[in-house]
């Protein structure tokens, strides 16, 4: 089973983007992503 999460930029903490990971992990995700309120490409982490 999949479930949905949310992931934010590490500079400006803003939410973009929303992805599905497996619910058994217990990692959180952590992707480099486009910012558009920064205008580059940064770390986005999923958040709770």
């Amino acid at each position: 089973m999949r479930k949905k999460v949310a992931l934010a930029c590490v500079s400006c903490n803003q939410r973009n983007y929303t992805t599905e990971k497996r619910s058994d992990s217990n990692e959180r995700v952590e992707i480099k992503k486009y910012c558009k309120q920064c205008g580059q490409h940064t770390l986005h982490r999923e958040t709770k």
